[in-house]
């Protein structure tokens, strides 16, 4: 397939990292593989030709049987704390095709994980299943939708081939498009292994692709921390207005860029809980919803001391300064989750009381087993969405009163809200009927069905009203890291 006819446009900066950073490694071909679904919005925006990639040549390409013009197949090495303990880590089932440069100048990575052994595989096949591929596809679509940064999925393709996990599984390779694939855990293993010059190149590497505008900082490395804080904050903040856990916040999977990835035992919260945990191997519930701004900072403390050598020459100075910037992750979220629940109530302004009204509300959701979503959907709309106990009617007429102290109208406040209260999110039991059409029956149209539905979250149509039925179910919902 020549450069021109798919659109192929890489780099490999990469490459020219230190070598203990990567390793050399070609996808392992798989026998008869098969385009389960392609991102054709995202294939155009990246410059590629949809009908060659939907070829017998361009599948090639995706299922790692063949490798595209430009490319460097590398496997990337890196370390992180699992639950808390460190361990040495790196793709142990993905390889790095290259960097897509973008009809817009943007360069993003391109990624095909499932895609077989690498040095990294510690004992693991390399290969993934289909459905964890399509799920991380539509879960990561879903985020890019509500607006959350993520990376995102490409393409999948079956494999024609089973792996064994408990059972026999179809097998798929999921390409996944990210800013890059820089990781804290990145820098960990960089710290523990390498050099300080490596350390070095790898910040310079790491500023130059996602945060050129502090090159010229007296302190670089100081501010590259600060950028960093910042990204995550908001990205957290974020994802706790939406209802979701990530589910499995080792370091490794919190990314330099800002963007979510890995979407393993990830889920959308239903029923209000802080404590709410979906993962199976989550017993202590270290990554609950409501710990996942403590994790957030933890993990950036472990990202600080990696770069405490660039920071100051004097350590105990270089301490100094990585812990005044981790202190100020817990005001920067803070901040960004209160503008954004500001916004989910329809306020424009803030007044001193805000906070005390947003918890209240949310003690009351909690006590009452309320949907999250749905509840803050029947105040936009001032439909019914929990029981009418007089607390919550008393907690209403509160929230009614604030919104009539702003000056804007009532209409403008409602547009607000329909801006910030998403119609649908990736309910749990709509995600495994969509999976369990495609794996177990080839029946794509439920799938497609609820891609459609969740491509537009704030559109708020009546075809989106069926997927925000919650279902009445006693048995609690279970995610695995099958991704």
């Amino acid at each position: 397939m020549a450069k021109q006819e798919a659109g192929w446009n890489l780099e490999n900066s990469y490459v020219r990292m230190p070598s203990s950073f990567f390793t050399d490694t070609n996808p392992t071909p798989v026998n008869s593989p098969k385009l389960i679904i392609l991102n054709q919005l995202l294939t155009t925006a990246l410059g590629f030709n949809i009908e060659a990639l939907q070829s017998d040549g361009g599948v090639a390409v995706l299922a790692g049987n063949k490798i595209p013009e430009g490319a460097v197949p590398i496997a990337q090495a890196y370390a992180g704390h699992q639950f808390g303990n460190f361990t040495m880590l790196g793709d142990g089932r993905a390889v790095l095709l290259g960097e897509q440069i973008t009809p817009r100048g943007d360069k993003v990575d391109i990624q095909l994980k499932g895609s077989g052994r690498t040095r990294y595989s510690r004992g693991g096949d390399g290969r993934a299943a289909l459905g964890p591929m399509l799920r991380e596809y539509i879960m990561s679509e879903a985020m890019h939708a509500l607006r959350i940064p993520t990376t995102r999925g490409l393409a999948v393709v079956a494999t024609g081939e089973m792996i064994i996990r408990e059972t026999e599984l179809p097998g798929a390779i999921l390409t996944r498009v990210a800013a890059s694939h820089l990781r804290v855990g990145t820098f960990e293993y960089a710290a523990q292994w390498g050099t300080v010059e490596d350390l070095k190149k790898l910040a310079d590497y790491a500023i130059e692709r996602h945060y050129p505008s502090i090159e010229a900082n007296e302190n670089r490395y100081l501010a590259f921390l600060e950028a960093v804080i910042k990204r995550q904050s908001e990205l957290i903040a974020k994802w706790m207005l939406v209802g979701f856990i990530h589910g499995v916040m080792n370091t490794d999977n919190m990314t330099i860029s800002g963007e979510t990835i890995d979407y393993g035992p990830c889920a959308f919260m239903d029923t209000y809980d802080p404590a709410i945990v979906f993962s199976s191997i989550d017993i202590q519930g270290r990554y609950a919803y409501g710990n996942q701004p403590y994790i957030g900072a933890w993990n950036l403390s472990r990202f600080a001391e990696t770069l405490l050598p660039l920071l100051d020459e004097n350590q105990e100075k270089a301490i100094e300064k990585a812990q005044e910037k981790i202190s100020n992750f817990s005001t920067l979220y803070h901040s960004y989750w209160l503008s954004g629940m500001r916004s989910k109530l329809g306020f424009f302004s803030s007044e001193k009381e805000d906070e005390a009204l947003i918890n209240d509300l949310l003690d009351i959701m909690k006590k009452q087993h309320a949907d999250y979503t749905n509840t803050f959907l029947a105040l936009t709309f001032d439909t019914k969405g929990m029981c009418e106990s007089p607390e919550f009617i008393k907690w209403k007429n509160r929230w009614q009163a604030r919104l009539e102290r702003q000056p804007e109208t009532k209409d403008s406040s409602i547009e607000l809200m329909k801006k910030s209260n998403p119609a649908i999110i990736p309910r749990n039991h709509h995600m495994e009927e969509s999976l369990e059409a495609v794996v177990e029956r080839s029946d794509y149209s439920v799938m497609e069905r609820f891609l459609t539905v969740l491509s537009n979250p704030y559109e708020h149509s009546p075809k989106q009203a069926e997927y925000a039925l919650v279902p009445d179910s006693k048995t609690p919902y279970r995610t695995y890291c099958g991704t």
